[in-house]
This record gives C-alpha cells, sequence and structure tokens, in this order.
C-alpha cells in the first residue's frame, strides 16, 4: 500500500487568525471535494483520544491539566506554556510525533483523494513539521483586517485578539511585508468571500 501513499497530494494551508485560511479551505473542500485535514483542532482532539500523550505531557511538564474530574482543560495548559518557550518545546516534542502518525492515517483513509488539505497556524514556524505537504499556500490580510475579522467572527473582545495575534509575531510579520513569504503561493484576501473563492480557483488551476 506504501506506493499508493503518495498518490495524494497535500496542499497545506496556512495563515494568521482572520486570514481566512478556513474559508479558503471549506470552499476547497466543498467545490473540490478535497478533504482538510485541520492540525490545530486535531491536536485537542488528540489529547482527549491519545491514550498516553496526555499523561506524558503532564509528566513531562509535572503539573495536572485536568480539572477536578479528571477530564482534560485546555486553559490549564494554555497557561502552563504562555510565555514558556522551554514548556512549550516539551509540549510540542510530545505532539508532533503523534500528529504526524494521525495525519498518515488520515492519508491511508482518503487513499482515493488526488489531493488533501492540511490546515495549519503554526506549521511555517515549526521544523518538525516540515515535509508533510507538497505546496504551501499563505492566506493573509494586513493585521487590521484581520484582526476586525477575528474579533467579528468570535465576538471575542479585541484585546483577547491582540493576545492570540502576539502568540504569532511571525504571521503578522509576513503580513506587515517585514519578512518574506516563505510559501509557495502567496493568496492576499483582504476582500469579500467570493473574491477570495475566485483566487483560490485560479490557484487550483495552477496546482493542477
Amino acid at each position: 500500500s506504501n506506493g499508493k501513499l503518495t498518490l495524494m497530494k497535500v496542499v497545506v494551508v496556512t495563515g494568521g487568525i482572520g486570514s481566512g485560511k478556513s474559508a479558503a479551505c471549506r470552499y476547497l473542500h466543498s467545490k473540490y471535494g478535497w478533504p482538510v485535514f485541520e492540525a490545530d483542532s486535531r491536536v485537542k482532539e488528540l489529547y482527549k483520544e491519545h491514550p498516553t500523550l496526555l499523561y506524558d505531557i503532564e509528566d513531562s511538564l509535572g503539573v495536572s491539566l485536568r480539572d477536578s474530574s479528571g477530564k482534560f482543560e485546555p486553559q490549564l495548559l494554555a497557561g502552563v506554556i504562555f510565555n514558556d518557550s522551554e514548556a512549550l518545546e516539551k509540549v510540542e516534542n510530545l505532539v508532533f510525533p503523534v500528529l504526524t502518525e494521525d495525519f498518515k492515517l488520515w492519508k491511508e483513509q482518503n487513499i482515493e483523494s488526488r489531493f488533501g488539505l492540511l490546515e495549519s497556524a503554526t506549521i511555517l514556524q515549526k521544523p518538525q513539521l516540515k515535509g508533510m505537504g507538497d505546496v504551501t499556500v499563505l492566506v493573509d490580510a494586513p493585521v487590521d483586517i484581520r484582526m476586525e475579522r477575528a474579533a467579528a467572527r468570535n465576538g471575542v473582545p479585541r484585546e483577547t485578539i491582540c493576545k492570540r495575534m502576539e502568540s504569532q509575531l511571525y504571521m503578522n510579520d509576513i503580513s506587515n511585508g517585514t519578512v518574506e513569504c516563505p510559501a509557495d503561493f502567496l493568496v492576499t484576501n483582504s476582500g469579500t468571500l467570493s473574491q477570495l473563492e475566485k483566487k483560490m480557483d485560479k490557484l487550483v488551476e495552477i496546482i493542477l
């Protein structure tokens, strides 16, 4: 079966908060039927589903990440790794191999698809995840537009969005043009949803 596995071409779709990467993936999925692997939400599932991942993380950090009933408490983990790059690295060293395995399984389950989408906000900054895709697409928009969108979409206070955006400084640098875009394709999404969809159609033509 290994020869078959290489058939699926994986298109990585990345971008900061409010860039429109999820909207781009939803559109490609609905129009072209390409399956989507949402790396960031999969990680949250894996904390709950994987038999040992959470225990290993707690062990490595030396803290419990559960509420009184033993249920995983994401806020506790966020609190530990926020502003602590060493703790974050420990967690990522345990999470990424599990995520990579999970991604392989997903590819096997979608073996009939010629193309698949890997959606991830942070993949460009994580050398451990290099090589998971064949083509990388960065969906981007100016920081202030991304901020407005994220605040409107989540009904979340702007300060919260600001904090989350601060943890994605690299994405902000790309948006501001202070670092060069490391992706194969850059899709600027500062307009309407239908404009984004037209751009994705063009991109598909190029990729095909």
